[in-house]
């Protein structure tokens, strides 16, 4: 049985990760954005651990769900899958932060430098990561024209990045980022091509699988697949400078 912490596990593929791994017999810890969100995932899949609750949108919110997270480790995996899609017109969170860089990037930096790090790492992406920018002079869109889809393509090679950057820095631990393909959820829509499980399948193999297996790390997947992302996603320079540029937005230092 593995301990695992699936983020963003109220609905859609966090949910079918959180329930499929629940079905095959290990333990897990849901998350959800708010109590209301939490009291329903409570209702809906009672053999859960627990249910934590915070915003990810708020630095000080996703410190606290930190915490509490914590309070029911350890975890032999956590899945990062918290995030949002495109957006009509730029947003800025409480902390003055653009809101797709502050849930999609900022909140698995902060989460993974406030926890013990695991076994295993999983962070979720998205195809959209290959057209995604490294433009650390405008993270934040604050100067340039705003482009909701470039936003989120952008974050999702952050994401990806911040997982190589976490398999190279910690070698220990088996950091991987997963494209879980166009899924019917709220934020794929009813048209995608896959379905729920689908989208969950590779994390939960990532997270529960033997090491014989699983035991790699800086890959991107799909469908257990290994694949070729973005080449910045790659560069030792351009991870650096996330952890830098995230460490300065966040106020916190991955550990040594």
């Amino acid at each position: 049985m593995k301990s695992v912490f699936v983020t963003g596990s109220a609905a859609g593929i966090g949910l079918q990760t959180a329930r499929d791994l629940l079905a095959a017999g290990h333990r897990v810890v849901l998350h959800a954005r708010d109590e209301q969100r939490a009291a329903q995932v409570r209702a809906a899949v009672p053999t859960a651990a627990a249910v934590v609750v915070g915003d990810v949108s708020s630095l000080a919110q996703t410190r606290s769900l930190a915490a509490a997270a914590n309070e029911h480790g350890p975890y032999d995996t956590i899945v990062h899958n918290v995030g949002i899609g495109s957006a009509a017109e730029r947003a800025v969170t409480e902390d003055g932060i653009e809101r797709i860089l502050a849930v999609n990037v900022l909140a698995p930096y902060l989460l993974t430098a406030l926890m013990p790090l695991p076994e295993r790492l999983v962070y979720l992406t998205s195809g959209l990561e290959s057209g995604g920018r490294a433009d650390f002079a405008d993270l934040q869109f604050e100067r340039k024209p705003w482009r909701g889809m470039q936003a989120y393509s952008d974050s999702k090679l952050h994401d990806v990045t911040l997982a190589f950057a976490v398999a190279r820095l910690f070698p220990a631990v088996l950091s991987n980022a997963v494209d879980p393909g166009w899924i019917k959820t709220r934020m794929g829509g009813p048209g995608a091509p896959d379905e729920l499980p689908e989208g969950a399948e590779t994390q939960v193999w990532l997270a529960t699988a033997d090491a014989a297996e699983v035991g790699f790390s800086g890959r991107y997947l799909k469908r257990r697949q290994s694949l070729r992302a973005n080449p910045a996603a790659y560069d030792v320079t351009v991870q650096d400078r996330l952890l830098a540029a995230c460490a300065q937005l966040t106020g916190e230092k991955f550990p040594a």
